[in-house]
């Protein structure tokens, strides 16, 4: 059973409490917000079983969270991590909340979280406030994966590049639905454009490739890129 098997059940649990839930956002394998201004910022790393990586991860998220919790499989048996009375007092005072996954799903709430100590790392928690809110929908489901994470700024550059796909664009053809456009078309991070003319941009075979691969992501940031952009009713 992958990991991200306890996703969603983690998710769902986290979603009825209130929290926007999204999954591998700055290696955090999920990244919660609650409503308003500034948010309850809320990491749960996944692993299936309790053990000292998850622990240690757990431990790496505190300076960036307000809250952190570790989230595994529950032993069948019964003799897993979760029962050991030493493991829970570790979790209990490095704040750490514990949830326990069954085999069928269920959520348990081992040992509720504590607030941790003072922030000291707040641009790495503005970072991640920032990916949360700039990606569209949850594309990326936590627990591991190895294929490419879609991040806010992959879903721009497809953008970009499904604007181009019926030929050469300007930037400041698409800046209006796309104000990042033109550091994505100079970086060019994932080598899909290439400058065609002076202040003119094409697709490259990568950019194609990477529409076929990924084209529901294209489609689902450029109906973003073009809602923002609709004038308001008189």
């Amino acid at each position: 059973m992958p990991e991200t098997s306890l996703y969603i059940p983690v998710k769902n649990f986290l979603e009825r409490l209130g929290f926007a839930v999204k999954g591998e956002i700055g290696g955090c394998d999920l990244l919660a917000l609650s409503p308003g201004e500034p948010p309850i910022v809320v990491v749960c790393e996944l692993k299936l079983r309790f053990n000292l990586e998850l622990v240690l991860q757990g431990i790496d998220r505190i300076a960036a969270s307000d809250e952190v919790w570790l989230a595994a499989s529950m032993s069948s048996r019964g003799k897993g991590r979760e029962a050991d009375a030493r493991f829970r007092n570790l979790c209990r005072r490095l704040g750490f909340g514990l949830l326990g996954i069954t085999e069928r799903g269920e959520v348990h709430v081992l040992l509720s979280p504590v607030a941790p100590a003072p922030r000291r790392d707040p641009r790495r928690r503005s970072r991640l406030i920032d990916e949360h809110k700039r990606r569209q929908g949850d594309p990326a489901m936590g627990g591991g994966s190895r294929r490419p994470i879609m991040t806010a700024y992959r879903q721009e550059a497809l953008a970009c590049a499904a604007a181009m796909a019926d030929g050469p664009r300007r930037p400041r053809d698409l800046k209006a639905g796309m104000p990042n456009v033109v550091k994505i078309l100079r970086r060019n991070v994932y080598g899909w454009f290439v400058r065609a003319d002076r202040g003119v941009y094409d697709l490259t075979d990568a950019g194609r490739q990477a529409l076929e691969r990924w084209p529901e992501h294209a489609r689902v940031r450029v109906a973003a890129a073009a809602d923002a952009v609709v004038p308001a009713a008189e």
